[in-house]
């Protein structure tokens, strides 16, 4: 029962649509706008950086907040699993952030949402290796669809990694069932990009520069 809390819990969160509401306090329909992806780049480009960080910092503090609401709930009756509870907040963050109900199911890629996953799950090991590859990726390459999904990898693998060396304290169904849920977010951070993916491959993916002397 506390997964399908946890999960609930999360999707409340991660419906708020930044973007979309900042947009909207604009004028403007960020689902009718660039991309039409209601997130942190699309933000950027078509809003300008100040929509993209508020946005990115929004997107971020919803699953940190979704996760200390689960965590003060069930940190007391289920004190060995709340690795695993913290992961099942986080994915209904960003399945309520891709796919929010009020907006008929369209909604952003959830990358945002999954760096406030790794921030909240707590491992300090993880967040500096996610820190170090999004934006060292980013900063060399200027394709965020890069930094984003070799972000979601890291996380994956040092999340298992780490988890079968003992760090996490939970016994191996439960590593499992965790690594279940990060291989299936994985999956959709593929999913959401296979569009980047596609022009990364092709050579026409659009590169994203923070500069204003540097074109979006």
């Amino acid at each position: 029962m506390e997964r399908v809390i946890s999960l609930l819990i999360g999707y409340i969160f991660g419906m708020f649509q930044t973007s979309y509401f900042y947009g909207k306090s604009k004028g403007i329909d960020i689902r009718k706008t660039g991309s039409g992806n209601a997130g942190t780049t699309n933000a950027l480009r078509t809003l300008g950086l100040k929509a993209g960080l508020i946005t990115m910092g929004c997107d971020i503090g919803k699953c940190i907040l979704a996760v200390i609401v689960t965590w003060l709930i069930f940190r007391g009756p289920h004190p060995d699993t709340v690795p695993l509870i913290k992961i099942w907040t986080a994915a209904g963050v960003i399945l309520g952030h891709d796919f929010p109900f009020y907006l008929n199911f369209k909604g952003g890629k959830g990358i945002a949402a999954t760096a406030g996953m790794i921030i909240s799950f707590g491992d300090l090991r993880l967040i500096g290796i996610g820190i170090v590859v999004f934006f060292g990726l980013f900063f060399l390459t200027h394709y965020v669809s890069i930094g984003s999904l070799c972000l979601s990898l890291e996380f994956l693998i040092g999340i298992i990694a780490f988890g079968q060396h003992g760090s996490y304290g939970m016994t191996q169904p439960h590593l499992t069932e965790m690594y279940v849920i990060v291989i299936a977010l994985t999956a959709l951070a593929f999913y959401g990009h296979r569009g980047n993916v596609s022009r990364l491959i092709h050579g026409n993916e659009r590169k994203t520069y923070l500069s204003k002397s540097k074109k979006f």
